[in-house]
């Protein structure tokens, strides 16, 4: 079973039976102060860039409340509304931050209620297309969960009631494991899910290959891991032979890795932005031994889901100190 189908313009993923996206869309927690903590310090740009992704063709852009907190969503709001009906924003629910910027997991009902409320005032709309909730399956455990023992039939269940009251139109799962979406898909359908995947990080396969198998999105976040692929040997030379940065060929070989893929690259940058959306045109060009190598980068036999590969913290940690 597959939702995905080829168009002129690059290939398009059927979200949820309902919405044509194509296969890049655009991961906005770029969009906010230092630590992902209130505005950017250029506004004006972060607007820019929004609309100019519309512009470019993007129609699906990733969100959370916890981002800023609600700045993000705010922004998006401010740039894009009244949304096209084309334009799918999927936002992600039950995460929120503590005094100190760190990150929380919430799946208390009343929660996962109000933030959907929250969402729809910021992003001024009154519906979601997609709304995520956050799970803790791609971490080691529930550390900085609030209410932890709250059962995620209950806390999925606040999703399918806001469904029925009008407010959501898909529901989808980020952080899960296989087990959690196959108790999710018991009680709902589920449109999308969002788990760590990269060249470097395999860590949501198994996941993915659930995803295959139902025709679900599957929305890999950390895409790029987090800029550290720039100088990944196997991305080389097909950057070289296509003429392309390597994140763009990261880009392209993910949507060869499966066709259930949408990758959701931030940035604040216009070429950037340019350069990622390219991959859609680059991917068919890689030949299937450029892809075979790439695939190769990563032992995905071994991958765990709760563990992010010693490649990938290798590469992270050489990297420069970076705000967002």
């Amino acid at each position: 079973m597959t939702n995905t189908t080829t168009s002129p313009v690059g290939t398009i993923h059927l979200l949820g039976g309902q919405y044509r996206v194509p296969r890049i869309g655009y991961g906005t927690m770029r969009l906010s102060g230092r630590g992902v903590i209130g505005l950017p310090e250029d506004v004006t740009g972060a607007i820019a860039i929004l609309r100019q992704a519309v512009d470019l063709g993007v129609r699906f852009f990733d969100t959370a409340n916890a981002y800023g907190p609600r700045t993000v969503n705010q922004l998006i709001g401010r740039a894009l509304a009244p949304f096209d009906d084309e334009i799918v924003i999927g936002n992600k629910v039950g995460a929120s931050r503590g005094p100190h910027g760190e990150w929380l997991t919430d799946s208390r009902p009343e929660t996962i209620r109000t933030q959907v409320e929250d969402a729809l005032l910021d992003l001024r709309t009154d519906i979601s297309p997609l709304t995520y909730l956050r799970l803790w399956g791609d971490s080691t455990d529930r550390a900085g969960a609030i209410a932890g023992d709250v059962p995620l039939e209950d806390s999925l269940g606040a999703l399918v009631e806001l469904r029925e009251e009008g407010k959501i139109r898909h529901i989808g799962i980020s952080g899960a494991s296989p087990a959690m979406l196959e108790r999710a898909q018991r009680l709902t359908p589920i449109a999308a899910v969002q788990n760590r995947f990269n060249l470097l990080d395999r860590s949501g396969v198994g996941v993915l290959s659930a995803c295959e198998r139902d025709g679900i999105a599957f929305v890999p976040y950390f895409p790029l891991a987090t800029g550290a692929l720039a100088d990944l040997e196997a991305l080389v030379a097909p950057a070289r032979r296509l003429g392309a940065p390597t994140t763009t060929i990261a880009l392209a070989w993910l949507l060869r890795r499966s066709p259930v893929i949408i990758p959701i690259p931030g940035t604040t940058s216009p070429t950037h932005l340019t350069e990622n959306l390219r991959a859609a045109a680059l991917a068919p060009q890689l030949t299937d031994d450029e892809v075979k190598a790439l695939t190769a980068v990563e032992d995905e036999a071994n991958a765990r889901l709760d563990i992010m590969s010693a490649q990938a913290v290798e590469a992270i940690q050489k990297q420069p100190a970076t705000t967002v």
